[in-house]
């Protein structure tokens, strides 16, 4: 008898290298937080007219947002602790009536509580030298570390030296307005190319303007030179 033997191949099992993937979980990032901005209100206080003019986010710091209400002195003191209003009245009058600038720091009344901020202002100037307007900020004051605290007051000490340029600068601008009849951007445009082709600073720059304009000292050659291009002889009457 014969006996039929059934041949059967071996069985072939995928290798685990060739198995298929399982695909893992995804994790999401880690969300980092988002630390806001300080918010920095800026504002204006007109001597002559008495007006004020606030930003929006001087308004917002403020509370004014919304209610109809104008910026003015009242709101603004009563804005503050108690404590901190008879120094902030006192550094408004030393601006306006003693050309005298300021950096303070107060708290602002909320909802929340009170709001630590820094409260800057810088008297603007004119020709003779009386105070025609009071520019400043208020900058929200960050609560939490020290290191933020410390960033805070380099960022208000750089933005006062900015304010401190400005007077000069804006004096320099006027003279040139007048002298060549321009507008507020070309002047300050040809102190831009002044500064550029003398290499130095735009505020150096222009206290050399205001005080060549006042008899104080004469101006360089080469300024003199970019000037007499910039305003011909007779041009203007000047």
């Amino acid at each position: 008898m014969t006996s039929t033997q059934s041949r059967v191949g071996p069985r072939h099992h995928p290798s685990p290298a060739r198995m298929p993937a399982v695909p893992q979980p995804v994790r999401a990032p880690t969300p980092v937080p988002v630390r806001r901005s300080p918010l920095v209100g800026r504002w204006r206080y007109d001597r002559r007219s008495g007006e004020w003019w606030w930003s929006a986010e001087m308004a917002a710091l403020h509370g004014l947002v919304g209610d109809g209400r104008g910026p003015c002195t009242e709101i603004l003191v009563a804005a503050q602790h108690p404590d901190d209003r008879a120094r902030t009245i006192d550094a408004l009058s030393g601006a306006v009536s003693g050309a005298q600038a300021f950096c303070l720091e107060v708290r602002l009344l909320s909802d929340g509580g009170e709001a630590p901020v820094v409260f800057l202002g810088e008297p603007q100037l004119d020709d003779e030298g009386r105070v025609t307007a009071v520019e400043g900020l208020v900058v929200e004051a960050p609560r939490t570390a020290d290191e933020q605290v410390r960033a805070l007051e380099t960022e208000v000490a750089q933005l006062r030296t900015a304010m401190a340029s400005r007077a000069p600068i804006e004096q320099a601008k006027g003279v040139l307005m007048l002298l060549t009849g321009c507008g507020d951007q070309v002047a300050f445009d040809l102190l831009a190319h002044i500064s550029s082709h003398t290499h130095r600073k735009v505020r150096d720059v222009a206290v050399d303007l205001v005080a060549s304009a006042s008899g104080q000292r004469p101006l360089s050659a080469e300024v003199r030179a970019i000037l007499r291009d910039a305003c011909p002889p007779g041009h203007g009457g000047h």
